[in-house]
């Protein structure tokens, strides 16, 4: 095998390869072996036909088959001998016309090919010891424990049916109902025995306010519109009529936070589910207070560190954002005319995302590299468990994606790297902790995400 580099341009870099045609040949009678032991031919036994008769019958697709291996193979090892880093999978092109590859594939010529692609720049980190960042720390305060445990409470809430009862805000009324626009039903506008909780505000604007005072057996139609923004478009923005039957109202049975409503939870007692409730606001807390750390510090990561970007990975990164975002507008049903953008402010806009996440993508990679970070085995699994359990009673699905998908694993593999890549310059930089409320701290991680 030759290599001859033809163009060294920047980031660009193009091989020419030559494999001759005696080590082809090589390849191409190690194959015929290989076949002549597994091939089956009517009148021979299997392992005794002739080669040359193999080869008549398969030679051209043989070689072909051995063609498509040897550019692969030396490919490759074209990029170990010569150490490169490319950016993304070479642009593989064979060399001469129709007539020349008959050659090659004759055995009769040598195969050349080129291959263009782009290289990984070089990298020099920056001393990380001269970060200087600040980390929001805040306390869990009583009024968030108790805004906390009221919120359990509430989702514990049970309701109490009530013969002559007026159905109040807070009450579940149960009906049956056909909605009708211009005195047709319309789909998906009847209904039996559907429970409406009110002042939860989960219907359209007008339908809970012309339950309220309702009782049960009472009849009556409801006038309500649906939003502009409603997602089945030939009901948005249309006001309809519900002929409701009133079959249940309910009193909401809130529980007290005492020792049997804890007992219920699985905890011993109301202060342990006081204690447990606590634990988790301030995990809460912490996870925001880092997430708007990490945000910092990329940044930070971005602008001590300029160099090169490979133009295919920019490329690649802004098609699968703008690919993204014409996906979201179709669902919509919206233009970048909604959003008040042209096409053009907004290709700029994204382009200069793709350009930050290649950038921070290469620089986290590095650190990684240099200071041999990795995922474990131990950190993947539990990763995958707990994606797991985001999807109850789908448990096995999901394990069987991640072993027969290709590439699932990066998935959970990528942002457990970066967090551990985000922990290491974190132990070098210098962290200055500031203590903030609640609100406080909630404000500068939606300002930080809004950035």
């Amino acid at each position: 095998m030759q290599i001859t580099e033809t163009i060294n341009d920047g980031l660009k870099r193009t091989l020419k390869v030559v494999v001759g045609a005696n080590e082809l040949s090589e390849r191409f009678d190690k194959r015929l072996d290989e076949l002549r032991d597994q091939v089956q031919i009517k009148g021979f036994r299997k392992g005794k036909v002739p080669v040359a008769h193999i080869k008549k019958l398969y030679g051209k697709s043989l070689m072909s088959e051995v063609l498509e291996k040897a550019v692969n193979e030396t490919s490759s090892q074209a990029i170990a001998e010569r150490k490169e880093r490319p950016a993304l999978r070479p642009d593989i092109s064979l060399d001469g016309d129709q007539a020349e590859m008959e050659k090659v594939i004759d055995g009769k010529a040598d195969l050349a090919y080129s291959m263009t692609f782009e290289v990984l720049p070089e990298i020099p980190l920056a001393d990380f010891s001269k970060l200087k960042l600040e980390r929001l720390v805040a306390e869990v305060d009583a009024p968030s424990l108790d805004k906390a445990l009221d919120d359990i409470a509430n989702r514990s809430t049970s309701f109490e049916p009530e013969d002559g009862r007026t159905a109040a805000s807070g009450d579940r009324v149960t009906i049956d109902f056909v909605g009708k626009i211009d005195g047709e039903a319309f789909e998906g506008g009847t209904g039996e025995g559907m429970g409406v909780v009110l002042g939860q505000g989960n219907m359209i604007p007008g339908f809970e306010d012309g339950l309220i005072g309702v009782k049960a057996g009472d009849e009556k139609t409801i006038t309500a519109t649906f939003p502009e923004a409603y997602p089945v478009k030939t009901l948005a923005g249309k006001a309809a009529n519900f002929d409701i039957k009133v079959t249940e109202v309910a009193r909401a049975v809130k529980p007290a936070i005492d020792d049997a409503f804890a007992q219920q939870l699985g905890l011993e007692t109301g202060e342990k589910l006081k204690e447990a409730v606590g634990e988790q606001i301030k995990k809460e807390y912490e996870q925001a207070a880092r997430m708007k750390l990490k945000r910092e510090l990329l940044d930070e990561l971005e602008k001590m560190h300029d160099f090169a970007l490979p133009p295919s990975l920019v490329d690649f990164e802004f098609n699968q954002i703008w690919g993204q975002l014409e996906k979201s507008l179709k669902d919509q049903n919206k233009s970048l005319a909604d959003e008040g953008k042209t096409e053009d402010e907004a290709r700029a806009e994204y382009r200069t995302i793709a350009e930050r996440r290649v950038r921070l993508g290469l620089v986290v990679g590095e650190i990684g590299d240099k200071n041999k970070i990795q995922v474990t085995q131990d950190e993947l699994r539990r990763a995958l468990i707990e994606h797991a359990r985001r999807f109850p009673g789908q448990e096995k699905m999901v394990y069987e994606y991640f072993e027969k998908t290709p590439g699932a694993l990066a998935e959970l593999r990528a942002p457990i790297f970066e967090d551990k890549v985000v922990d290491h310059v974190l132990s070098q930089a210098t962290l200055a902790d500031r203590s903030v409320s609640r609100d406080e701290l909630m404000q500068a991680v939606q300002a930080t995400t809004e950035a």
